[in-house]
């Protein structure tokens, strides 16, 4: 648990940021990552919603009906006490994505990393990774603790559009597009899993904490 002092800062005219620290790691993001659990659950009065980031969560609120200045208060104190109790906000959801490994840049990951087609798929199944945040598009979620032997950089080249559905992988994090959007991950399989469908309550699949495994269709 670190001693940073949490802080609060205004982000528009309906929105709070909640600082929990000053660098990026792994124990900081689970309390994060926990404290916005704690607060989706608290069902806070006027908050609408809650968007946990690396060092930050943000709270929008309805700010027709409370001030900054309370709203600031009450989540300052509330993240306080999940601050101090690791492990509140429930229990981490554990998603089995299935996956056909056919992607148009299975050959060249393999190539690039000096493994085989079937290795790269082993290893890129057999890790269970942590959903880091959500952001880029709707339902994007940045999945991390990839295989260091399968990490590269992005496509010099990004794509002018990748097919929702697809898995992919880029630096230290692996996702699925959940919408058809321009891209340059490189692209391993395809899923048909809906990570996001507006229909759906919530829409997004995956929330920030979540964990997530790929299993091999191939």
């Amino acid at each position: 648990m670190t001693a940073t002092r949490l802080s609060a800062q205004p982000l528009g005219d309906s929105a709070v940021t909640i600082t929990f620290g000053a660098d990026r790691g792994r124990e900081l993001l689970g309390q994060i990552h926990a404290a916005a659990r704690s607060l989706a659950e608290a069902s806070i009065p006027h908050v609408e919603d809650i968007v946990p980031a690396y060092l930050a969560l943000t709270v929008f609120y309805d700010a027709l009906h409370v001030s900054y200045d309370e709203i600031a208060k009450t989540l300052l104190t509330a993240c306080e006490a999940s601050h101090q109790l690791p492990g509140v906000g429930g229990e981490t959801r554990t998603h089995i994505i299935p996956v056909l490994y056919d992607g148009i840049d299975l050959e060249a990951v393999a190539a690039a990393t000096r493994l085989s087609t079937e290795e790269v798929i082993a290893r890129h199944t057999a890790r269970q990774y942590t959903v880091d945040l959500l952001g880029f598009v709707p339902g994007f979620a940045y999945l991390s603790e990839l295989d260091p032997s399968l990490q590269l950089p992005r496509r010099t080249e990004p794509r002018a559009r990748v097919a929702a559905g697809s898995v992919a992988i880029a630096a230290s994090q692996t996702a699925v597009y959940p919408l058809d959007t321009p891209g340059g991950w490189h692209i391993l399989g395809r899923t048909a899993t809906a990570m996001f469908d507006a229909a759906r309550d919530p829409p997004a699949l995956l929330r920030a904490g979540d964990a997530v495994r790929f299993e091999s269709l191939r």
